[in-house]
């Protein structure tokens, strides 16, 4: 059976109802008057944010920025596909939570008022059997609460915060993964080589085969070859979960994910063969650029004395980083996984993924003590990591001395706006727009990982991870309810 997959939905407003009063029977109502009174600051927050960050200028943040400007706390907007071309990179960090410029000089949040407001909330059933949370400042990194915070758990997708964070760390926001056509020493044969860029189109391909077409006619060819190689991968295809429509085969050629419909996020059925289908995209492709591909497409390494006759790149890094955990883009998550692992010399498969994601955590001084990165999705529920780790991976992205990292905030969903939180804190206006955090779910299983500036302008970096949950709707609503707690906790 597939995992469930995360995206927007419209759940039941009546958890966020039992947890409010759950809430004011045991602490009173402060806190969600405090959380109410959180909205000004969200939207506030949340204008100036928009203004200066954003996954892609394709309507996203421009929808955030007209919500947050008219003070309305409903919206969203939908992503495009990335353009055929690679887009410029992603804006630099520095200017992400303008606010956050006077937040060290404010009073630091009170931890026994912190932890008097999310004691009750901790301990529902909607929750499951276990949960672990940690909430630290980021200025201070002093945690703020903690409850099972060292204790190793199934995290879901929101293991993408490691994932991403490694891959900016070892490759640098600029990097972009290449694509490339390169002919054979006698003209004879043209080899498409995967570099493991999972969003590929077939624009791309079509412009691709237009340069590779010039290239043939120079020689005086008008008919070739065709062969491609997936050589840069090692190791299985195949997610221990597939197959399944949450993730294609993990292949160094695909096109737009190995989607054989027109989704660009989301389940959707799955080529079981993607590099050949690719492979034949691009046959189709040079044909139209006038040039006969003789017999059918075979999988081959390109010969090392070919050349580069047809090169595309991905976008950068930082948009990639940006859309695998706006949209919790299990695809990406996996190429990005295998370029650092080829980035610290590993073999890039899942275990050479684990060992390079696990080396480069530890180079940033982050507590990695009990965690498994078995694949960089989180599909996987062999993987486990500590809530203490997700806060510290969030404050590394948060520091000023790193801004190349600071595309993990950018792209995390935000509330009531963008990716899989859009449709979520509906029945919480004073959250929307003010919490940016990833999501996780799997059977059984709900996280949410993010940050929040308080009500004393600091930004906050939280983690909830909970198991053995029976409702998905249920849990994420209190775990939303924790999370907007720890925008305004009763002092």
């Amino acid at each position: 059976m597939a995992e469930p997959v995360e995206r927007p939905s419209n759940r039941p407003s009546d958890p966020w109802g039992r947890l409010k009063s759950l809430t004011n029977r045991r602490n009173g109502s402060h806190t969600w008057q405090v959380i109410a009174g959180s909205a000004t600051l969200g939207l506030v927050v949340a204008a100036g944010a928009v203004l200066a960050a954003g996954p892609w200028d394709n309507g996203q943040r421009k929808a955030e920025r007209e919500v947050a400007a008219a003070a309305d706390p409903t919206g969203g907007a939908h992503h495009g596909r990335p353009t055929p071309d690679a887009p410029p990179a992603a804006p630099s960090a520095p200017p992400v939570l303008p606010a956050l410029g006077t937040a060290t000089r404010d009073t630091p949040q009170d931890p026994a008022g912190l932890r008097d407001t999310l004691a009750p909330l901790i301990g529902v059933p909607e929750l499951g059997t276990q949960v672990a949370a940690s909430v630290i400042d980021t200025a201070t990194g002093k945690q703020l609460y903690g409850h099972g915070a060292t204790t190793p758990m199934t995290p879901a997708s929101t293991i993408k915060l490691a994932t991403t964070l490694a891959a900016l760390s070892a490759l640098g926001p600029d990097h972009r993964i290449a694509t490339t056509a390169r002919l054979s020493e006698d003209a004879r044969t043209l080899t498409l080589v995967g570099g493991g860029d999972p969003t590929l189109s077939r624009a791309a391909l079509r412009s691709m085969a237009t340069e590779a077409a010039d290239a043939l006619r120079e020689d005086g060819r008008d008919s070739v070859r065709l062969a491609y190689d997936t050589s840069r991968y090692t190791g299985p295809e195949l997610h221990p979960i597939s197959p399944n429509t949450n993730i294609a085969p993990v292949t160094a050629l695909m096109v737009d994910e190995g989607r054989l419909d027109d989704t660009d996020r989301g389940p959707a059925p799955r080529s079981e063969d993607p590099a050949g289908d690719a492979a034949r995209a691009f046959a189709a492709q040079l044909k139209k650029a006038g040039v006969k591909v003789t017999g059918t497409p075979r999988e081959a390494r390109a010969a090392a004395e070919a050349r580069t006759v047809a090169t595309h790149h991905s976008a950068p890094l930082s948009s990639l980083v940006e859309r695998t955990l706006t949209n919790s883009d299990n695809d990406i998550a996996e190429a990005l996984a295998r370029q650092t692992a080829i980035a610290k010399g590993e073999s890039a498969d899942f275990a050479g993924a684990r060992r390079a994601v696990t080396k480069e955590l530890k180079k940033l001084q982050v507590p990695v003590a009990g965690a498994h990165l078995a694949d960089g999705s989180g599909l996987d529920r062999a993987d486990r990591v500590t809530t203490a780790l997700l806060t510290a991976l969030l404050a590394r992205a948060a520091d000023p001395d790193r801004p190349g990292l600071r595309h993990v905030l950018t792209g995390l969903p935000v509330a009531g706006f963008s990716g899989t939180l859009s449709a979520r804190y509906q029945d919480a206006p004073g959250a929307t727009g003010l919490i940016r955090a990833k999501t996780g779910t799997l059977w059984g299983v709900n996280a949410l990982a993010g940050t929040v500036v308080d009500d004393r302008g600091r930004l906050l970096a939280f983690a909830f991870l909970a198991s053995g949950t029976a409702s998905a709707p249920e849990a994420e609503a209190a775990l939303d309810a924790l999370a907007a707690a720890v925008a305004g906790p009763a002092r």
